[in-house]
């Protein structure tokens, strides 16, 4: 039995705070000196890089293509935050909060339009979510 889309939404964003929160241990908010533009440069970097790896099947780093959708995932929070401007980038707490909060934004839009689509995604190749996500990119950066 397929596990529910609200379910797997919330294991995926697990792993992506995993990786989010370590590195704000690790190095604060250095991302908060970032313009847009440059975060949606590295989404589109990493983007980029799964294609590279999914035409060629060569994967010279090692890192699992999934480990890049989710800095994927972790960079578009980051580039929502700082579109908001709500965020104190010298709080942690705060940082959590609004982290958090584009969360649940995102899972409900994206269950709005689960409900207008259906579960079709379900039936998409996994290189038609790079395309698309390099298609939006390419669309903000022009």
């Amino acid at each position: 039995m397929e596990k529910s889309t609200s379910i797997e939404y919330f294991e995926i964003i697990e792993q992506c705070k995993v990786v989010f929160f370590k590195k704000t241990e690790d190095y604060g908010a250095s991302w908060s000196i970032m313009r847009l533009p440059s975060l949606t440069d590295q989404i589109f970097i990493k983007a980029n890089r799964i294609r590279n790896i999914q035409e060629s099947g060569v994967n010279q780093i090692g890192d699992p293509i999934s480990d890049e959708y989710h800095g994927i995932i972790n960079y578009c929070i980051m580039a929502m935050m700082k579109s908001k401007g709500e965020t104190d980038y010298n709080n942690f707490e705060d940082i959590t909060f609004n982290y958090n909060k584009i969360v649940d934004e995102t899972h409900d839009l994206m269950m709005r339009k689960n409900e207008d689509y259906g579960e079709i995604w379900r039936s998409m190749r996994e290189t038609s979510f790079t395309d698309l996500i390099l298609t939006k990119l390419l669309r903000i950066k022009q």
